[in-house]
C-alpha cells in the first residue's frame, strides 16, 4: 500500500513533536516508559510493514538511533525535558519485541506458502 509509508513518516514527526515538546499534553495517565515502549513499537511495526524489503537489523538500528536522538535532544535546557538512558533502552526493548513477531510473522507466512 502506497500511504502506509506516509503514515510511518506521520507517526514518526508526531513522535518527535510530542518528545520534544517541553510540555506535551498528557492524554492518558501511563506509566512513561509504557508510552515509549508503545510509541516505538507502533513505529518499528509501522517501519516493517512499510518498508517491507528493509532488513530488520537496518530497521533496529534506524529506530534505535532515533530513540537515542530524541534522548540526546532531551538534554536541550531549554526543551526543559529529562533524558534517560531507561527510556532508550525501553524504546529498544519495543523495537526488538516488534521485529522479533514481524519475523516470526514473516515465516509463519512463508511456511503456509510452501
Amino acid at each position: 500500500m502506497k500511504a502506509l509509508p506516509v503514515v510511518f513518516w506521520l507517526t514518526l514527526v508526531f513522535t518527535m513533536v510530542m518528545a520534544l515538546l517541553p510540555q506535551p499534553p498528557v492524554v492518558l495517565e501511563v506509566n512513561d516508559k509504557l508510552q515509549h515502549m508503545a510509541a516505538f513499537a507502533a513505529l518499528t511495526l509501522l517501519a516493517a510493514v512499510s518498508f517491507p524489503k528493509l532488513r530488520y537489523r537496518y530497521i533496529f538500528v534506524a529506530m534505535a538511533g532515533l530513540g537515542a536522538a530524541i534522548e540526546v535532544l532531551q538534554m536541550v535546557p531549554s526543551l526543559q525535558r529529562d533524558a534517560q538512558v531507561s527510556d532508550w533502552l525501553a524504546d529498544c526493548a519495543a523495537i526488538i519485541a516488534v521485529l522479533f513477531f514481524c519475523a516470526a510473522m514473516r515465516w509463519l507466512f512463508r511456511k503456509a506458502a510452501r
